[in-house]
């Protein structure tokens, strides 16, 4: 790590005002805070810190993340398998190959095109390349179902990373958690591609690996039985190991446990947040159960979809969430309740996590402020009641 060192103080001068790759400094300078600790501090006014920076912060979350990607390339062999009819026949090594040949080019394409924007527009600015996109870049794939083309995925990055985060000054000044976006973008733009019974398993061989399955095959989600009126027809098991169609990255809520031990663990999301969705979540979801309103039991709704996985790592996403601690239990109780009842009202959609959490975004800022004028009224009251007494 030491000759790593030198050679980037070595080449340093090649990248600053005066040097031959100066145009090239955004990429140097992003390359070196995310291998070393920055050693800039601030030159004026007061600050407190922790030891650790943004960068690593976006590296432990990727790492959290691997968990639900690993067992998604995996489900994704699985699913193929089990519509072909060759479960007995396919191995584990086989299914997740396949798997990680069908998810990898959407990882690339999402890496290449959203840090490829980045990359430019920090060149047009002249600032460094910000951070952010490690996360989003690998949260957007695992937040789509297998049949998301890829040209659409160009798209969706080009519009979350431009439209979402750039315009509104880039990483920290996002309004709007920038996946969801790339999501959103898309489930409005191509809803068949989003949506439906005929996105949820790969139906191609690739390279060799797999089962061609015909075209007009098709496997509904959970979820999407649900939305039906049926009840789904995998077993609670099924759902909770993750052995169901849905996203790449959102079906084993064992993956995402452990993703979510270690954002605990590290101290990097919110424990107040996460269990206030699952609250929330969890009182709607019986209240519809008593009431009769929705087939299943009210676990299974915690279960299924994207709740676990919008809980753990969107609805924790300290950028776009609310930031007191007040406001923190009521921004994800409303976020898990709204999830629920979209879900279950709305047929149309069947998901209800995405739009629950934008707009749990959406009135962040505004839970936040009545969260702190509570706190200064209450301290002025205290002041008044002090000197009256006095």
């Amino acid at each position: 790590m030491s000759r790593l060192k030198e050679y980037t103080e070595k080449i340093k001068p090649l990248f600053e005002p005066e040097g031959k790759l100066h145009a090239f400094h955004s990429v140097y300078d992003g390359l070196e805070t995310f291998l070393f600790v920055p050693n800039t501090t601030s030159k004026s006014g007061t600050h407190i810190h922790d030891a650790i920076d943004s960068k690593r912060i976006m590296s432990m979350v990727v790492i959290a993340l691997l968990p639900a990607l690993l067992f998604g390339m995996y489900n994704i062999g699985y699913q193929n398998a089990v519509a072909a009819g060759q479960l007995a026949d396919a191995s584990t090594a086989g299914m997740f190959l396949y798997g990680l040949l069908a998810v990898l080019p959407k990882l690339i394409v999402s890496y290449a095109v959203g840090l490829g924007i980045e990359f430019a527009w920090a060149q047009w600015k002249g600032e460094e390349i910000q951070e952010g996109y490690l996360v989003s870049g690998i949260i957007i794939p695992m937040i789509l179902p297998v049949g998301c083309p890829i040209w659409i995925i160009v798209l969706a990055v080009a519009f979350a990373v431009i439209i979402g985060k750039e315009i509104f000054g880039g990483t920290g000044m996002n309004i709007f958690n920038v996946a969801l976006l790339a999501r959103a973008f898309l489930f409005f733009s191509y809803p068949t591609k989003m949506s439906g019974d005929t996105v949820w398993i790969s139906t191609e061989k690739i390279l060799g690996m797999g089962y061609e399955l015909p075209d007009s095959f098709t496997k509904a989600t959970p979820l999407g039985e649900l939305a039906q009126g049926s009840i789904p027809s995998s077993t609670l098991t099924d759902s909770f190991i993750g052995l169901i169609p849905g996203s790449i990255g959102e079906t084993s809520v064992i993956a995402i446990a452990i993703g979510a031990v270690i954002l605990l663990w590290t101290g990097i999301a919110s424990w107040k947040t996460m269990f206030s969705v699952f609250a929330g979540g969890t009182i709607m979801a019986i209240v519809f159960s008593a009431t009769g309103q929705t087939p299943v039991d009210w676990y299974e709704h915690l279960l299924l979809g994207g709740f676990c996985f919008g809980a753990v790592f969107m609805a924790t996403d300290p950028v776009t969430s609310a930031r007191t601690e007040k406001g923190k239990y009521i921004y994800g109780t409303i976020i898990g309740a709204l999830a629920i009842i979209i879900r279950v009202m709305n047929p149309g959609f069947p998901e209800g996590m995405m739009l629950a959490i934008l707009f749990g975004n959406m009135i962040a800022p505004a839970i936040d402020y009545f969260v702190v004028q509570a706190n200064i009224s209450k301290r002025l009251a205290r002041v008044k009641k002090q000197s009256e007494t006095r």
